[in-house]
């Protein structure tokens, strides 16, 4: 049974070489690694080449569940494509793999945690971004574009899609901008 070792770390400041060489030691032909942050699946090129390189019999090697992701959904439904392929998970700490039947619902469970653990890291950013601003310390991203130059576009006629498009910004920074005018 071949096994396939993915790593994952979210930002360049932090290390591979610990899940690598831990991957490794766990007779892990082959590792593939990337630095990408996301809750979800959808931005990891190298999750996405090492899924579709799996075949039947081979056995996808993680150090912890959330190397693969936070959400339960996304998990369960990476168990779902690997099941397909006839494939299985294996989580190195703690001890798991869906083989059998009773690993499926000890990765259901996981999967639950490292979801609930996702809130709670928003949970205390938001209260870290709320202190924040208490103290008048933090006071949001800067805006890209200027609301005078939303306001020039629409006075113009311009549509209010089609300057959000111009300007490369979302409509409702668009109907924001233009909230206490007439145009």
């Amino acid at each position: 049974m071949p096994k396939i070792g993915y790593a994952r770390v979210s930002s360049s400041s932090q290390d591979l070489d610990i899940q690598k060489a831990t991957l490794r030691a766990a007779g892990c032909e082959i590792v593939r690694s990337e630095t990408v942050s996301s809750a979800s699946r959808d931005d990891r090129s190298e999750l996405a080449t090492v899924i579709e390189f799996l075949r039947e019999g081979d056995e996808l090697v993680v150090h912890r569940l959330d190397r693969l992701g936070r959400s339960t959904r996304d998990v369960l439904n990476l168990v779902y494509e690997l099941d397909a392929k006839g494939a299985s998970l294996r989580v190195l700490e703690p001890d798991v793999t869906t083989a059998g039947d009773m690993g499926r619902m000890v990765i259901t469970v996981l999967g639950m945690v490292a979801d609930m653990e996702l809130k709670f890291i928003r949970d205390r950013q938001r209260a870290g971004i709320d202190t924040a601003k208490g103290k008048g310390v933090y006071k949001g991203r800067r805006k890209s574009v200027d609301d005078e130059e939303i306001r020039r576009l629409a006075s113009e006629g311009t549509a209010k899609a089609q300057i959000a498009r111009e300007l490369g910004i979302s409509r409702m920074t668009v109907y924001r901008a233009l909230a206490d005018t007439d145009v």
